[in-house]
């Protein structure tokens, strides 16, 4: 029986420990402490660790795409890693990037944001995969004929002619206006400096040219107008996100304007 009162004694006198304020107070203040500690050496030694990140085991140029047998890795202070946010932390984030066309990169150099572009970011990307038998053609736009820039890389829309003639008889003028091109490619919007606008680029720029791909013939009939004296007037039509997904082949869409370019610029020969 003196054991048992002994026993109660005792868990009373756990209770009465756990209860009182003061201890409950100190044990919450070697919690926190405890909780402090393990946090700050899970920051040091996080900072004190060092971190895999990728670099230029060659000397690379500016406009080249960046290839996984271009980097290697090495590990670096991952305070200093977890302190700049314009390093390239992962290789991932690196290959397939071009190196920007206003730096190059040295060999045994670490990756920043701002040396790399994606490829059509760069001013001569819509030049590097040019089939044979196309050619590059330009057709100056503006603000309004592009709807406030509402044409993008990779749409496709159609080009309209617009122009005057005269009848039959040759002594009444008619308005011509219809389509001449039908389902073309939009293959890079430049502003006045050259400059992509792209999708996920500047939407304050102003759009100045249109550049598309189009098989030689098409281009010399394009190019012509150009010798027109604004006689014949070339814009773009912007078309729905369906025509760009179902777009069919590039072709001439009114032999009738075929013949009207082809024959005034018979006239200044």
């Amino acid at each position: 029986m003196a054991k048992m009162g002994s026993r109660h004694s005792a868990g009373g006198n756990l209770k009465r420990f756990i209860g009182n304020k003061n201890t409950v107070t100190v044990l919450g203040l070697i919690a926190c402490i405890a909780v402090l500690i393990v946090g700050y050496n899970i920051r040091v030694s996080a900072a004190i660790s060092p971190k895999s990140v990728p670099y230029a085991k060659q000397a690379i140029p500016s406009r080249t795409a960046i290839t996984a047998d271009m980097i290697g890795t090495i590990k670096i202070s991952g305070d200093y890693v977890n302190s700049t946010t314009t390093l390239v932390a992962n290789s991932s984030d690196v290959v397939g990037k071009y190196v920007s066309y206003k730096t190059s990169i040295p060999a045994g150099s670490l990756f920043y944001k701002s040396q790399l572009m994606d490829a059509d970011e760069m001013p001569d990307y819509a030049f590097s995969n040019i089939q044979d038998g196309y050619t590059i053609y330009s057709l100056d736009v503006s603000q309004k004929t592009t709807a406030y820039n509402s044409i993008r890389a990779g749409d496709y829309i159609d080009i309209y002619m617009s122009t005057t003639t005269k009848d039959e008889t040759g002594s009444n003028s008619l308005v011509v206006f219809g389509c001449l091109v039908k389902s073309i490619r939009v293959l890079a919007v430049k502003d006045s400096k050259g400059n992509n606008i792209t999708k996920s680029g500047s939407a304050n720029g102003k759009p100045y040219e249109l550049l598309f791909a189009v098989e030689d013939d098409l281009y010399k009939l394009l190019k012509a107008v150009d010798f027109m004296d604004d006689d014949i007037t070339l814009e773009p039509l912007i078309r729905n996100a369906n025509y760009t997904a179902s777009a069919g082949s590039t072709e001439v869409s009114s032999e009738y304007l075929r013949s009207i370019i082809e024959e005034r610029l018979e006239s200044f020969d």
